[in-house]
């Protein structure tokens, strides 16, 4: 299998981390989405990140979409619970996660623009779901050291990767400061091998975007 993947995305790290914890074996093809030059439309009409390419061409596209493919088709190690509460426990983490990260990515690029042309009315509905989001995120996790259950899952790449991506993209958002218990929680994921491996940074964007 070959990944695309841009090194700052929640939406691929998540593939990213579920792939590893897997122990799939996959290539991993680093692009800029964005850029003039992104392979991307070739295999998604949407023109988004992750797109996992499997060994007979076909392309899967959009994240949670891909994980559930990868659970179906790779059930072992499982990162979805047995039970149905469970299952959509974790579900609604991936939910909540890429809400977060979808307003996160709507504020960058407003920045972007000229500060003439900034909608701060815009600016300002965006960090109402990024701080409303992750609030959630502390008042659903709390002092637990896993999203669901007693074990790694889904809900924790999904809160995990949420919680990178807000190092890298919204550096002034002192969420830690806010919620110590978040922080520990994402000190303690990051012990793990598939986030340690996948921790996100910036890319610089070459061509005109807004």
């Amino acid at each position: 299998m070959r990944l695309i993947s841009a090194t700052p995305s929640p939406f691929a790290r998540k593939v990213r981390i579920a792939l590893a914890e897997k122990g799939i074996p996959f290539v991993l093809q680093t692009e800029v989405p964005w850029n003039d030059n992104t392979t991307v439309p070739q295999h998604n009409p949407l023109e988004k990140l992750p797109v996992l390419l499997l060994d007979d061409g076909t392309a899967i596209y959009e994240s949670s979409y891909i994980l559930e493919w990868l659970e179906r088709r790779y059930p072992n190690p499982p990162l979805l619970p047995v039970d149905d509460d469970g299952i959509l426990a974790a579900k609604r983490f991936d939910v909540l996660a890429n809400g977060i990260c979808d307003a996160v990515v709507l504020l960058y690029f407003e920045r972007l623009r000229p500060e003439a042309h900034r909608s701060q009315p815009w600016m300002d509905r965006q960090l109402r779901k990024i701080h409303g989001g992750v609030a959630e995120l502390a008042r659903s996790i709390g002092d637990r050291s896993f999203a669901v259950g007693c074990q790694f899952g889904l809900g924790d790449i999904a809160a995990g990767s949420t919680l990178g991506y807000l190092e890298v993209r919204l550096t002034e958002f002192d969420w830690r400061g806010q919620y110590p218990a978040l922080g520990r929680y994402l000190d303690g994921l990051m012990l793990r091998p598939s986030l340690r491996d996948t921790v996100p940074y910036p890319q610089a964007i070459a061509s005109a975007v807004v």
